[in-house]
């Protein structure tokens, strides 16, 4: 094969222990030693205010949460509907919407960059699909890293590279250490496009895209672009359907915020990213579970703006069973809230501006503070045996979450169709999304009280499967996919302990 074995140790930067550093200074060589007791002391905070107003007057326990759904509800609710992320969304489409079949000639250089560890189901459909694109041939590399596959799918791009000459195959040991992120850092000294396009192994993309999105993100001076991430397989489920939504708002969601100043982040998943708006950063992170959160901060503080688009979007497979969400979005968690802590004080630097910050605390308190705040608020109900005091702050965040959902959700799209808005439909919406005020809790009670544990648990990926409909094919489907996670999750823990 193409290219050589590697490990971790192999950074673009020199850096070691997988902790980079930006021409700015910006490290978390210092931070990731930290993070328990950062944690602890988050957790402390949080459930202090979340229990604190029990022991108010009965007429003064509401006014807390009465002020924070007054201010944060505002902020929220001119993210979702102000009149400039509107704008925005026209602007991306408008600018995207390059005419079908034209092709410029000065379309840029472009790596396409996959890290695949047992991706047998989707490796060769997803080969195919890269080759399919309408890009010049001899300026589009793709570039997979098989991570210490024990599948088929080392044989499978053996095959494939014989068939396509823009495949560039590297490989690493299944214990190298770093995960996603040692993964892209082996090949990222290798690259040689302007810009690297980062996918899953089950990603979809439309043929036009590329023609149509690079243009675009070269005229926009952009450090990196994300694309809106679509659900291929909403109709499989209530669970892919709801995670069709959570997408849609996800993106109404980061609109809002670009228009108003505010911050946009990476998805992992269908993110453009400029090569050297990386290398300034130090690479990939190998000490984080979520290296697009912790590029994402690295890049704001690069100064290098960060895009979001619409359409054309990229296409992925939604998990198919609770228990593969909560081990997903139990990583999500623990990755965007260890950025603040790690960060945290850069963020608070005038490397920000002012718009910046208001943006970065609305959505650190909405999204981390908010949840163990309603636990505590729990804890206090026990305690003291009074009656809840977060539900008005709960409630306008819910409400705010499903206007987002409905306005997401009615917007054209390219791609699969989004669920159609009915009253059940978005009572599902906003009940799925409570999800989130039990895992955020739980990771930070985790991350406070128990070691440091560096675990890269991947998301299976069934490819064709994944679309199974019918009661008996699909409880089978996620049988399988749930032992596969547990076992790649096992070996994943293991080579944490090893790195």
């Amino acid at each position: 094969m193409t290219g050589g074995g590697g490990t971790s140790d192999s950074r673009p930067d020199g850096s070691a222990n997988g902790r980079p550093e930006g021409r700015s200074g910006v490290s978390t060589e210092g931070s990731t030693g930290d993070r328990r007791a950062k944690a602890a002391l988050f957790l402390l905070c949080c459930t202090a205010a979340g229990i604190a107003p029990h022991g108010l007057p009965p007429l003064l326990r509401l006014v807390p949460a009465l002020i924070l759904a007054m201010v944060l509800g505002g902020y929220s609710f001119r993210t979702v509907l102000r009149p400039a992320a509107r704008g925005v969304v026209a602007e991306a489409d408008g600018l995207a919407a390059a005419a079908e079949g034209e092709q410029p000639l000065d379309l840029p250089l472009l790596d396409v960059v996959v890290a695949a560890r047992d991706e047998q189901a989707v490796i060769t459909r997803l080969v195919e699909r890269i080759m399919a694109l309408r890009y010049p041939t001899e300026r589009l590399l793709l570039w997979v890293v098989d991570d210490g596959s024990e599948d088929r799918t080392p044989d499978l791009l053996r095959d494939l590279q014989a068939q396509y000459p823009q495949l560039r195959v590297l490989n690493r040991p299944r214990n190298a250490g770093g995960g996603k992120s040692g993964a892209l850092n082996l090949v990222l000294p290798q690259l040689q496009g302007r810009w690297l396009l980062v996918l899953d192994a089950d990603a979809d993309l439309q043929v036009d895209l590329l023609q149509r999105l690079l243009p675009w993100a070269e005229r926009g001076q952009w450090g990196a672009v994300q694309l809106r991430k679509a659900v291929a397989n909403a109709q499989v489920n209530l669970l892919t359907q709801a995670q069709a939504m959570e997408m849609a708002f996800d993106a109404i969601i980061q609109l809002g915020r670009l228009a108003g100043g505010g911050v946009a982040e990476l998805r992992g998943n269908g993110q453009l990213l400029r090569r050297d708006a990386v290398l300034a950063c130090g690479g990939f992170n190998e000490a984080t579970v979520t290296d697009d959160l912790d590029l994402s901060f690295r890049l704001l503080l690069e100064r290098q703006p960060i895009a979001v688009l619409w359409d054309p979007p990229v296409q992925e497979e939604a998990v198919l069973s609770l228990r593969a969400l909560w081990r997903q979005r139990q990583r999500w968690a623990e990755g965007g809230l260890q950025r603040f802590f790690d960060y945290g004080p850069a963020l608070l630097s005038d490397r920000l501006g002012s718009r910046q910050k208001l943006d970065l605390l609305c959505f650190f308190l909405l999204q981390y503070v908010m949840p163990v705040m309603a636990a505590a608020d729990l804890i206090g109900v026990l305690l003291t045996g009074t009656s809840p005091t977060m539900w008005p702050f709960s409630i306008v965040a819910l409400g705010l979450s499903a206007l987002a959902i409905l306005i997401g959700c009615r917007r054209p799209v390219e791609g699969p169709a989004l669920p159609v808005m009915t009253p059940q439909a978005v009572v599902l919406g906003m009940v799925y999304l409570v999800h989130w005020f039990v895992v955020i809790p739980w990771v930070t009670l985790r991350m406070a009280l128990l070691p440091k544990r560096l675990v890269w648990a991947k998301t299976l990926h069934l490819g064709e499967q994944a679309h199974a409909e019918g009661d008996g094919e699909l409880a089978g489907l996620e049988a399988m996919a749930d032992q596969l996670a547990v076992d790649g999750e096992a070996d994943l823990a293991t080579e944490a302990g090893q790195a």
